[in-house]
């Protein structure tokens, strides 16, 4: 049954409110009361209704956190209270030190109260918040401007949208946090990529860094970032007495606080916390590099004061670094399903932190360079972000002259095929080889490909290792019968692999693509390439100018993908797969206007009639693109109240510039 605009409202209240409490439930508090069935059914129906009366949507809508906004980069966004860095201090003696400072400069000899947290190591942001509504958030940058990236905070699960509860309700506040990779999901992260034959990440804090400045906020969505609250820059229409009022506030408010907080009486206290903490610090969830001692009365804060750097009120009291010293025996050269070579360490091995290191990942031929790493050295290895075992720097005092320099093969080490220097990073131009070919069934398996379960990386060896499969097309055409006399398998298992085949030979078209193993070419721009091609052939048959004319397709990606399909045996896989009943699924596209195609539009300044997402949503209902930056390419800035500067920028670009008033005649014209 059909709903007025008037029911529709009151029904989009009704599950937004529902949403956002189950959602706090199981990302703050771990305690769900509903399943992620239910749950997804409650969005989804948020979702279609939102997308039946757009003009309905809120900013602070559940729907806002999924992504989809593709920005042409990020605008700079002042911190109205600089988000200054602390200064660190790494033994007993330099905690005391700084407490003997405190109490100096407060003219104090009796104790004074500290609160003690972990010490993140992911990346700060500063969020505003405007009456309780998320309007703003941004990333640390030099500490008085950073980088404006509102979209892609939205889509973290553990930063509220609107505040909780209605007392203690600032007018406007600076919430700062540390958005975090958790450790488990970076594993996982690089376990793919290293599957892939991809670049890994160094550490979960560069991991979350470059999930946060995507420029398309669907891929942001897509990791399973998290949010801790542990402090604010202005702050407006209430007092906050103490750091722990603070901690109080923060939970109020609905933010994800840190459990091991402390509230301690002393700085004997927070020595203690420390040393605890240090000791657990396996158990985190997350990287901590040590904890922050801060004073607690803001009171005291302020009287204290800060240095041209650092605040005078707090301080870091670091963990051990995990490190230790071992002898690299040989640097062997992997390949990954795109034919990516990399170069690992095999070293002797060596304990750090509870954990044996026996192998480290050197990532390219210019970083062993840059460090002079040879074969046979004494090294200096860390478990880079306490995860990743990274070799630091060769200990050049115990060379004893035997020590060999490292180059990377001229041919592949697998096949035995030349190789291809492609910037920093070498390939094998031979796509039957067989560390490819396992890695890109594999791949094409996977969840995010053809999702076939029960087809894992040993029954992917054992099928190529009897001769079963030779290609990744050939995975469509087994049966129960070939695979019931193999080990690992009965006829009960072998059924469901081969009902499971059978299953996913009805993929969607993004899905499709992402599963060919195109070189630069993951899951988002897999999307991008679906939502923009009608059908495969009209894909296999494009060119670098056209693949170029898509927004956020550069050059390296376009050539890659016009040289994958250049190649017959490319070409031959997809038929031979199609041959063997693979059917493309394409996603039926809304009926919307396209009046405003090819027009890019910017907007800035304040809004009076409607937020700045409802304005970029008409935008895109119409055909058009909304931007967040000024370029040559910009059609139209709409310009509010109170514009910045790319105001400025698109008055010497000679820009059409459209008042609000303006910009909404042209969309009710339409």
């Amino acid at each position: 049954m059909k709903l007025t605009k008037k029911e529709a409202g009151k029904r989009i209240e009704k599950l937004s409110k529902e949403l956002e409490y189950h959602n706090y439930l199981y990302y703050i508090r771990n305690s769900p009361e509903i399943s992620d069935y239910e749950f997804d059914s409650m969005l989804k129906e948020l979702k279609e209704l939102e997308a039946e009366f757009p003009d309905l949507v809120k900013p602070d809508s559940p729907t806002q956190r999924v992504g989809g906004w593709v920005a042409e980069g990020f605008s700079s966004v002042s911190h109205i209270a600089p988000m200054m860095s602390i200064d660190n201090v790494s033994s007993i003696e330099g905690a005391y030190e700084f407490d003997k400072r405190v109490k100096r400069l407060l003219l104090t000899d009796g104790d004074i109260e500290y609160v003690a947290e972990p010490k993140f190591d992911g990346v700060s942001a500063s969020l505003t918040y405007e009456n309780g509504l998320f309007t703003k958030g941004a990333t640390r940058g030099n500490g008085l401007v950073g980088e404006d990236v509102t979209n892609n905070l939205k889509t973290i699960n553990t930063i509220p949208l609107r505040f909780k509860g209605k007392h203690r309700m600032p007018e406007l506040i600076e919430i700062r946090g540390e958005v975090l990779y958790p450790i488990e999901a970076f594993r996982k992260l690089n376990r793919d990529l290293a599957g892939a034959g991809e670049p890994l990440f160094a550490n979960p804090r560069n991991a979350a860094s470059g999930a946060i400045r995507q420029l398309d906020s669907g891929i942001t969505a897509s990791r399973p970032l998290t949010f801790y609250g542990w402090g604010v820059g202005e702050v407006r229409g209430i007092e906050i007495g103490t750091e722990w009022d603070l901690v109080e506030g923060l939970r109020e408010w609905g933010f994800k606080v840190e459990d091991h907080i402390m509230l301690c009486e002393n700085i004997d206290a927070a020595i203690s916390y420390q040393k605890e903490l240090e000791g657990a610090r396996d158990a985190l969830p997350y990287e901590a590099d040590g904890i922050v001692i801060k004073v607690n009365k803001r009171d005291y804060q302020k009287e204290l004061g800060t240095t041209a750097k650092h605040p005078r009120w707090n301080i870091a009291y670091k963990f051990k670094p995990r490190q230790g010293t071992t002898k690299i025996n040989d640097i062997i050269v992997q390949v990954g399903r795109v034919g990516l070579l990399t170069p690992v360490a095999e070293l002797e091995p060596v304990g750090i932190g509870g954990i044996t290191i026996k192998r480290a990942s050197l990532h390219t031929d210019d970083i062993i360079r840059a460090k002079d790493i040879r074969i046979g050295d004494t090294v200096l290895v860390e478990r880079a972000g306490d995860v990743i075992p990274e070799v630091v720097m060769p200990i050049v005092e115990k060379r004893t002259g035997k020590e060999k320099e490292f180059r990377m093969p001229e041919r592949c080490p697998i096949c035995g095929t030349p190789v291809e220097k492609e910037g920093a990073y070498y390939y094998c131009p031979n796509l039957p080889c067989p560390a490819q070919l396992k890695g890109r069934i594999i791949h094409l398996a996977s969840r995010r490909a053809f999702d076939i379960e029960g087809l894992g990386e040993k029954i992917v060896e054992q099928l190529l290792t009897e001769g079963l499969i030779k290609d990744a097309a050939d995975i469509f055409t087994l049966k129960k019968e070939v695979l019931q006399p193999l080990e690992r398998f009965a006829e009960k298992s072998a059924a469901n692999l081969e009902a499971e085949i059978e299953k996913s030979k009805s993929v969607p078209f993004d899905r499709f693509i992402n599963a060919l193993s195109i070189r630069h070419v993951g899951e988002r721009v897999a999307q991008i390439m679906a939502e923009n091609f009608h059908d495969i052939d009209a894909l296999m048959n494009t060119t670098v100018e056209a693949l170029m004319d898509i927004h956020t397709i550069g050059t390296e990606i376009a050539e890659s993908i016009v040289h994958f399909f250049s190649l017959k045996q490319n070409r031959q896989l997809i038929k031979k797969m199609l041959d063997a009943g693979v059917k493309i699924q394409h996603k039926k596209k809304a009926a919307v206007s396209d009046k405003l195609k090819g027009q890019v539009f910017v907007f800035t300044g304040s809004l009076e009639s409607m937020t700045r997402d409802e304005a970029e949503r008409l935008v895109a209902g119409h055909g058009g693109r909304a931007m967040s930056s000024v370029t040559k390419k910009t059609s139209y800035l709409v310009a509010g109240s109170d514009p910045g500067s790319k105001y400025e920028k698109a008055v010497s670009l000679g820009i059409h510039i459209l008042s609000e008033g303006e910009f909404r005649k042209m969309i009710e014209e339409l």
